[in-house]
């Protein structure tokens, strides 16, 4: 492909611009992180729901409430998984989330039940596997947000750790992808190669690793198999994506970012590598 300097200069733009708001949101405090996944939350469901209605067009017959109620439902796990966070103001906003979830888990059947004949059980599993694939995963997220783990003992650590590692995984396996890659990884993504993503996983893994031991003096085993974890979950999640993407017979599941795509194109693999991580953290730290 010839190279293209207005295209180039676009995709650095919006990439410069894409990694000031996620620093911001990250490390600013608990709010702006839960601000950031807040938006990022409802941005993925917009996407997955008019992927969903382009693949199957029964989804689109929904009614009104519970496509908008099905998202605050997911929101309100999100704002309950806050539950253990020492921050000021904790306890007010776990009591919000049990109650809007609470209320939306009477609301949305009841209002389905009416719209029976509009709504299906199938779409119905729709919205089911929309909650467990982005609600659930966000709620995981701000849960390991509110962990203070690790000698470090900051709430930040592993939310950085996972992200890194998709970061630098994604980037490391496109570089030796360009480089040294023959041998597709999927028909799903021709253009991923086994060799750019074992090369992208293994110098995620080394490079995480290192400064994460180095800077901040955590125990190498526990961020081995984090990162280890998120590179690979990380990039079953793309392929979840591409083939949803497939599909539907879209090139982007959205337009946030120009050159980049929408929110699942950018949080895909983050959205399957974090219930893998948070499952790894409950049971072993």
């Amino acid at each position: 492909m010839a190279f293209n300097l207005q295209t180039f200069k676009t995709r650095s733009l919006t990439a410069v611009v894409f990694v000031i708001v996620m620093l911001a949101g990250l490390l600013i405090n608990f709010y702006s992180f839960l601000l950031l996944f807040t938006i990022i939350h409802f941005g993925c469901w917009i996407e997955y729901q008019k992927l969903l209605g382009i693949i199957d067009t029964d989804y689109k017959k929904i009614p009104l409430f519970h496509k908008y109620g099905i998202m605050l439902l997911g929101w309100s796990l999100m704002l309950c998984a806050n539950s253990v966070a020492p921050f000021a103001g904790a306890v007010a906003i776990t009591s919000i989330g049990w109650r809007m979830l609470i209320i939306l888990i009477i609301l949305v059947p009841t209002v389905d039940i009416i719209h029976l004949k509009s709504y299906t059980f199938k779409n119905l599993g729709y919205s089911l596997a929309g909650l467990l694939y982005i609600s659930v995963s966000w709620a995981l997220m701000i849960k390991l947000r509110s962990m203070y783990l690790l000698p470090a003992n900051n709430g930040l650590v592993i939310p950085l750790i996972l992200i890194a590692s998709i970061w630098i995984n994604d980037t490391m396996a496109y570089i030796v992808g360009s480089l040294i890659g023959k041998t597709p990884l999927s028909s799903i993504s021709p253009k991923k190669t086994r060799e750019g993503t074992i090369g992208g996983a293994l110098l995620a893994i080394v490079i995480v690793t290192l400064i994460s031991h180095f800077a901040f003096h955590l125990p190498v085993v526990h961020v081995i198999i984090i990162s280890a974890i998120a590179t690979v979950a990380g990039t079953i999640g793309d392929l979840l994506e591409s083939k949803l993407k497939r599909l539907a017979g879209v090139k982007d599941s959205g337009e946030l970012m120009p050159g980049h795509g929408g929110f699942l194109d950018r949080f895909d693999s983050l959205l399957l590598a974090t219930p893998f991580v948070w499952l790894y953290v409950y049971f072993a730290l």
